[in-house]
């Protein structure tokens, strides 16, 4: 196996973006990754792109075809991935697993997705599924964990909504998030609700997006950027895991995702203690809670305190969503997962900003897809370390 880099990247303000096509959005974030790292069209060989939602809402299939046309690239061969959120995570596992097995130098891995709906309209994905028919879907199942949470060990709704308050901050220093205006507990309380405990502003929004990424192999990557003014930023693990749909189990936490992080860990010679920043699906505050018991970040249960005593702030030991988060930096579906990865890329070469993590070396992006028999389709990790 190779080591993997990431040597361009690429990304839209995230938002509401009626006027604008997935062609126009995509294009965009392949332009930036490309010409971030100055590699020539020709040296790019493959493509790789998530999408969840363009068949249903806008008619198109093979996204990503038409995405790389727009940046000159054509006669390649292109995969387009669907594995709902995690659909841009599992383009770039695919594109991965293709430079690391030496199938190819330099690929582009891209994710775009235009879900901004009517406002008031739900996203019911798995619309196949018995329990969606019948309701079951995401605000409602979330506030079921929720409730579970906070029955089992203790959580509060202040708590959850620290998570929003925390996130809402961090989206005011990214310029790319589409919420740019912070929150405080009363305010997320207090917004209207939407499955109880989940508010409104414990939700996030439907967005419009892209992001992309240029990978490549060491010599690629060697040629194309001077560590002295641009760092290396390695793959140290990437690990894809689906769920077992035992619909018996604890709806507090996910086995799929502690079986990913397990996974994810051994592969980067890592552990959870050595991650100087995270970025999590926090689709719901309670998500993020439930995502650092999973990821081994704290005891089972005890994800609550980790937003109390203010570890996971921007400022504490190991701060997660940087970014602002799905929760304000918004979440165009097939584009959030390689988005994740910008903005770790990005606070491990040291140029996030207002919001840069200091002597951020390691960092891990974490995103899932998809709901099944209260389980989860689709689990991912990255680890990304600075060389």
């Amino acid at each position: 196996m190779r080591d993997v880099f990431i040597a361009g990247i690429g990304s839209t303000v995230f938002g509401k973006h009626p006027e604008r096509s997935l062609r126009d959005l995509g294009r965009e974030a392949c332009r930036a990754a490309l010409d971030d790292c100055g590699i020539e069209r020709a040296a790019i060989t493959a493509g790789y792109c998530g999408n969840a939602l363009a068949p249903a809402l806008q008619g198109e299939t093979t996204v990503g075809q038409n995405v790389f046309w727009e940046v000159g690239l054509a006669g390649i061969p292109v995969i387009n991935t669907e594995n709902a959120c995690a659909s841009g995570s599992t383009a770039l596992h695919l594109g991965w697993q293709a430079v690391t097995a030496g199938f190819h130098d330099a690929v582009i891995v891209a994710g775009v997705e235009k879900s901004v709906m009517p406002k008031g309209t739900p996203l019911k994905i798995g619309m196949a599924e018995l329990e969606t028919q019948l309701g079951d879907i995401f605000p409602g199942f979330f506030a079921l964990i929720a409730q579970k949470h906070m029955e089992q060990y203790g959580t509060t709704v202040e708590q959850l909504a620290q998570v929003s308050v925390k996130n809402h901050f961090n989206g005011t220093l990214n310029p790319y998030a589409q919420f740019q205006k912070p929150l405080t507990v009363e305010e997320v309380l207090a917004s209207p609700m939407i499955a109880d405990p989940i508010t409104l502003y414990s939700c996030c929004p439907n967005s419009d997006g892209a992001a992309a990424l240029v990978i490549c192999d060491a010599a690629t990557a060697k040629s194309l950027s001077t560590p002295a003014v641009r760092p290396a930023v390695r793959v140290a693990a990437s690990v894809l895991t689906t769920g077992t749909y035992d619909a018996g189990r604890d709806i507090t936490g996910w086995v799929a995702e502690e079986r990913c992080a397990t996974l994810a860990y051994e592969q980067a010679g890592l552990g959870p203690q050595d991650m100087d920043l995270i970025e999590v699906h926090d689709a719901f505050t309670i998500s993020e809670i439930v995502h650092y018991e999973g990821l081994g970040l704290c005891p089972k249960g005890e994800g609550s305190r980790l937003i109390s005593d203010g570890t996971t702030a921007l400022n504490g030991a190991t701060p997660v969503n940087p970014s602002g988060g799905l929760l304000s930096k918004g979440h165009p579906v097939g584009a959030s997962g390689v988005a994740q990865i910008v903005e770790i890329v990005e606070q491990l070469r040291g140029t996030a900003g207002k919001r840069q993590v200091e002597g951020a070396r390691v960092g891990l992006a974490q995103i899932m897809g998809g709901g099944k028999d209260t389980d989860v389709r689709a689990s991912t990790i990255h680890v990304l370390r600075r060389e």
